[in-house]
Parts: structure tokens; sequence; C-alpha cells
């Protein structure tokens, strides 16, 4: 499960930001919207987040950072020598940014274990790199890697918790690639959870990784699986009756069967409104994220559905029958319906994300502003009480002073 992400110098995120889903010591829906895990220092740890922010004020640099982060743990060793991190966008806007590294960092639980594991990188190389264990509450510090400028060469340091060829794995790791990520190619046990976390258990859906529909297909070719998918598609007002899929000549098709008292008919996916199109391709992944209890990040889930729609999804990770391998949602939105929305979310799961006048981005939760339990959320974001709105000027509007 997904404790913590931190990220630096990425893109609008200039200075340290920080998402935390350690749960406050508030009590209220504690149990079905929390996971426990076991730690003394963090009891529980939220099912779900959400992010509101105007257009282009970076909650989606937000994401894009922790999907940088995997994409560098899971192709780094890959890379060929010398070969540069040319996507690597830090803070444009000032002279300083541009020549300092770009940070990330993620904390997580894999079977009461927590790690805690980061790394810096520049265009050309990892600049630095470790890995903190929490077998118990003080961390083992398995390895801290640093690029010695006065040397030119990576210093590594490793403790005793981490077992296995160590040696081997420091000659073969390149000043591109990441300790952790060439280890893990040279069979290392003991880092391989850390790996697996990345590459199984961290789901990223934005506009460089949307949505495709084949997951679902496949889901729908399998009976258990189609069942659920029409059971929670009937629930959310998607009145169906089956959806089944046609192979022809290769191609599988979706077929979806209407039924009324006046009669039935069979129309293709794209008869289908666009909603739910979206919905159908977000539902086979979803119920499949909850049963193997991984962690789903979505970046404008509200996109063509209903915020009753949205809803259902979010209350679906809620849900202890349901969500049953303890699954998570963090996810951007514009939909301010949802603050408001009866028990949906604690308030220690709403964040916001603003632009700043020198166009640098600033996380931060709304417990910020102490609000009261029973406060109008929706209306206080809109009156600008938790900041995070656009900015509209009269021009652009169409209006005179």
């Amino acid at each position: 499960m997904l404790v913590e992400f931190r990220t630096k110098n990425f893109r609008s995120l200039r200075d340290e930001q920080v998402l935390s889903l350690v749960a406050s010591t508030d009590k209220t829906l504690l149990d079905t919207h929390a996971l426990d895990t076991g730690l003394k220092a963090a009891p529980h740890v939220l099912k779900s987040a959400v992010v509101y922010g105007a257009n282009a004020s970076g909650k989606s640099n937000l994401i894009k950072g922790l999907q940088y982060m995997r994409g560098v743990v899971m192709g780094s060793a890959a890379l060929q020598p010398g070969q540069t991190f040319t996507q690597l966008q830090p803070f444009k806007l000032d002279a300083t940014s541009l020549s300092q590294p770009t940070e990330f960092e993620v904390t997580f639980v894999i079977d009461g274990v927590r790690y805690q594991y980061g790394f810096a990188m520049n265009t050309q190389r990892i600049v630095s790199e470790q890995l903190l264990v929490y077998k118990a509450f003080k961390p083992q510090r398995w390895f801290v890697r640093h690029f010695d400028v006065d040397s030119g060469k990576d210093v590594y340091e490793f403790g005793s918790g981490l077992k296995g060829a160590k040696n081997l794995w420091e000659g073969a790791t390149r000043p591109n690639a990441l300790f952790l990520s060439m280890a893990v190619q040279l069979n290392s046990e003991a880092l391989r959870p850390v790996f697996d976390w990345f590459a199984n258990h961290l789901v990223i859906v934005n506009e460089h990784t949307p949505l495709v529909p084949d997951f679902s297909v496949q889901r729908l070719k399998q009976e258990a699986p189609r069942a659920a998918i029409c059971d929670f598609l009937r629930a959310a007002d998607i009145r169906i009756a089956d959806i089944e899929v046609v192979t022809k000549q290769e191609v599988a098709e979706v077929k979806f069967h209407h039924v009324t008292e006046h009669g039935k008919a069979v129309f293709d996916l794209m008869d289908e409104s666009s909603g739910t199109r979206n919905l159908l391709f977000l539902t086979g992944p979803i119920l499949d994220i909850l049963s193997k209890g991984l962690t789903l990040v979505v970046d404008e889930l509200d996109t063509s559905l209903h915020t009753l729609l949205v809803q259902a999804l979010v209350r679906l990770f809620h849900r202890p029958e349901v969500n049953t391998g303890g699954a998570q949602l963090v996810f951007t939105t514009n939909d301010t319906s949802l603050l408001d929305a009866h028990g949906l979310f604690r308030r220690d799961q709403i964040w916001f994300v603003e632009k700043r006048p020198d166009q640098s981005s600033s996380l931060y939760p709304l417990l910020d502003f102490s609000p009261r339990k029973h406060e109008a959320l929706e209306r206080g974001y809109l009156q600008g009480r938790y900041g995070a709105l656009p900015f509209l000027r009269n021009e652009a509007l169409g209006m005179k002073h």
C-alpha cells in the first residue's frame, strides 16, 4: 500500500511536494475509508485521496512525477551506456532549478514491512539513491549511493540487512541505471519486493497511459468477471442485459445486449456513449485492482463520467466487502460536487494544488485549513477559502469594468 510520495524539481513542482496517505487521528469513517498497516508510526493508511486544482495548476504533474519515477525503476537497467534521460524536465523558470537534480521518493508497505526508497537524478545520470527498510520501529539502511564529484565515481554504503552479491550488483550498475533495477535484474531476491511494487502493484492512468479496452475485453470473455462487470454497469444505471465478445477474423468485438418490454437489440461498442465506454474500460481494471489490492492512480477520473458514477467508483474502494485486497485509489478531478457527497471522503483525503505567481506548484491538504466536521466544502472551495482556483480576468470573460 502507498503511504507517501515526494518529489522535487519535477516540471512545475519546483519545491519538495509531499502527498501523504497517512490517516489523521480522526476516527470518522476510519473502518471503511482506511487500511490497518500494523505499524506504530502510521497505524492507518487511507484507501483513497482526491486532488483538486485549476487547469494547469500542476496536479497532473504530481501523477506524471510518480509515473516518471516508476519508468526509471522499470527501464534504467536496460539503457545503453551514455544514454541520457531526455524526457526529464526540471523546473525551467529559474536558472538554479535547471542546474539542480530532480528528486523522487516513495514510501509503501508490503506484507507489514515499510520501505522508503528514493533517488535523485539529472538528465545525464543518477546522482543519489537509497533504501530504508522498517522491519522494526527503527529503519535499516540497506544501501546508500551518491555521486562523488571529485572522484567522478559513485560511492556506495551497504547495511547488514541487504543480503546477496552486493559487489557484483555495484560493479554492474552504470551511471544512468538505478542500483535497485540492476540488482533485481541480477536476481536480488531481497530487493525484488521493492521493484515488484512499482512493476505490479502500482497502476497509473493518464494521457501517457490511457485506458485501453483490451483488459476489460479479456475479462468479458470469462464468465465470473463478465458477470461482475455487468452487475456494476447495471447498478450504475447502464441498462444492459448482457455483454458479449464476438471474435471475427481474430478481432474481438464487444456487443451490448439491451432488452426492454417492447423489444431487444444488440449494439456495437461505438454505438454506446463515451461515458458508457469509459466506464466499461474502467470497471474491468478496477474490479481486478480491488481483488488484488493494488494502488490505482488516475488523472481526471471524472472524464466523460457523471458525478454519481464517479462516486460509485470511489465507494467501491471504501466497501470492505468489495475491497478485499486493501486496494487504494488516488485521483485528480475538477468535480467539486464530490466534496460534499455524503460519506464519500474524510477530510484528510482531500488535497489541493495551486499555481504560485512564479509558476511553481504547491500541493497542500484540506486539513491545513482546520475545516469543521460538517463544513460545506464545495461552497468553501468555490468561494476561494482553500485556494487552488483558476484566476479569471474580466477581459477573458468578455466583461468590462
